[in-house]
């Protein structure tokens, strides 16, 4: 099926280019949207009477776009969430957890706007792709974690395996040092009975 774009739409073209595309993308996505109209001799004379006023709309809102990807780019949110000792979650962090994570830090975020190239399924640092505009987009960090203090200190660059062996090893510690003091205070009830070496006598010339 023919489409004029009306705005640029990654892999398939710029505004006002026609392009083809299977007949359920358009249908379904591309002109209830708003990004395309149907390749036919009325649409195109439409859009010519309107690319010069479709074109300053444009360079309008990809200049606020540029704005805001110059103040959210680069920027981590925190998103807690429960999960296992292993660092799985219970569950998934979604593009709606990221926009309202940015959102709550001041930044008004769409979930449509967030891309997610994967499901986030562990604790740790992911980078997110939001797009402000067909063609500008920023880039930013969710840092998943259990609480504020563990988000803290996988910002700092401790994985969960660090965070966890760092546990284990001071739990180790502590049981350690539980049995040197029981060891101690045990002896002292033993009092010491260890025989002390008798003094030598003078040897006579």
């Amino acid at each position: 099926m023919q489409i004029i774009l009306m705005e640029r739409v990654a892999k398939l073209g710029q505004m006002g280019d026609v392009v083809n595309v299977k007949e359920g993308y358009a249908r379904n996505f591309l002109i209830p949207t708003g990004k395309a109209l149907r390749a036919n001799d009325a649409n195109l004379q439409a859009f010519e009477a309107q690319k010069a006023q479709l074109e300053a709309r444009n360079l309008e809102t990809k200049k606020e776009a540029e704005d805001l990807a110059a103040k959210l780019d680069g920027q981590q949110f925190i998103v807690i969430r429960s999960a296992s000792d292993s660092g799985a979650l219970y569950g998934s962090v979604t593009t709606r957890d990221a926009a309202e994570a940015a959102t709550a830090d001041g930044f008004s975020l769409d979930k449509k706007q967030v891309a997610l190239t994967a499901p986030i399924k562990d604790l740790g640092l992911h980078t997110v792709i939001v797009n402000l505009h067909p063609e500008v987009e920023a880039s930013i960090e969710l840092n998943v974690a259990r609480s504020a203090e563990e988000a803290e200190l996988q910002a700092s660059g401790k994985s969960i395996q660090e965070l966890a062996a760092e546990e284990e090893a001071a739990a180790e510690f502590e049981i350690q040092e539980l049995f040197d003091d029981i060891g101690a205070a045990g002896m002292e009830d033993f009092g010491d009975d260890t025989p002390q070496p008798a003094e030598e006598e003078p040897k006579e010339d």
